[in-house]
């Protein structure tokens, strides 16, 4: 029996109580994987593995309530549905496939907190748009919130793919080690592919207006700031010649 939106607005608000507390102990200890990875976390596994393992739930989960849970006729959730799949599929099997295997591996710590966020989070927002289905109807499509949202979740989709490439693209060559990033966003902010996806999820939450989407919007802000803050700090302290002007993740701002 589907559950009633009022139990899963209950849902969405104490996740975004969380999602504050978890963005502050983020601010004070960086996840250790990437160049911050450490094994004094646990048994490690491999990167691409491990990227595949944190992303697969929110495919399969949202996957499964698109085949089955969605009622179709009239509706234009599916459109929700396709972008969130669509992101995705290139998560969970082009990213990692596109990453050069690294000599820093990943935490299994990591992997099985990412699993449990991605399983609480595609659940509760494939949950809530199957529940809505019918609010997303063609009036919806054309209203100024779901234009809005679409093109700000294209153009988050667009930045952060570009500087993933720019990042993946300096260590092509196969020499091994960071370097500083040059050109497009990076002459402005530390971490452009965060900002790029911090703007796609608030994209998605626009064009949904639930709660449950402005939740993995708050998450994904909670997750990824003290993340580029640590980036940002850490180019600082290895990179005398590191860019002064360069902000954290916003451009102009922080």
């Amino acid at each position: 029996m589907p559950m009633r939106i009022e139990a899963l607005d209950g849902i969405a608000w104490a996740w975004m109580a969380l999602a504050l507390v978890t963005c502050v102990v983020l601010f004070r200890v960086a996840p250790p994987f990437g160049r911050h990875a450490s094994e004094r976390w646990g048994p490690m596994l491999g990167t691409r593995l491990g990227w595949v393992l944190m992303e697969l739930p929110s495919l399969l989960i949202m996957g499964v309530f698109l085949a089955r849970g969605m009622p179709w006729e009239g509706s234009y959730a599916w459109l929700l549905f396709a972008l969130w799949i669509v992101h995705y599929v290139h998560r969970t099997l082009v990213y990692p496939l596109r990453i050069r295997p690294a000599a820093t591996r990943m935490p299994l710590l990591i992997v099985a907190c990412a699993i449990g966020f991605n399983v609480v989070n595609a659940g509760l927002n494939g949950a809530t748009l199957t529940v809505l289905a019918a609010d997303y109807d063609r009036a919806w499509l054309t209203s100024p919130h779901c234009l809005a949202g679409g093109a700000l979740f294209g153009l988050g989709m667009a930045i952060n793919l570009k500087a993933d490439t720019m990042l993946i693209r300096l260590r092509a060559d196969g020499a091994g080690g960071y370097r500083i990033p040059r050109g497009f966003l990076f002459e402005q902010v530390s971490a452009p592919n965060l900002l790029g996806e911090m703007l796609q999820w608030a994209g998605f939450a626009l064009m949904a207006w639930n709660l449950a989407a402005l939740s993995f919007a708050v998450w994904t802000v909670a997750n990824l700031l003290p993340r580029a803050k640590h980036h940002h700090d850490w180019y600082r302290t290895r990179f005398a010649d590191y860019p002064p002007q360069r902000k954290v993740v916003f451009p102009f701002l922080y």
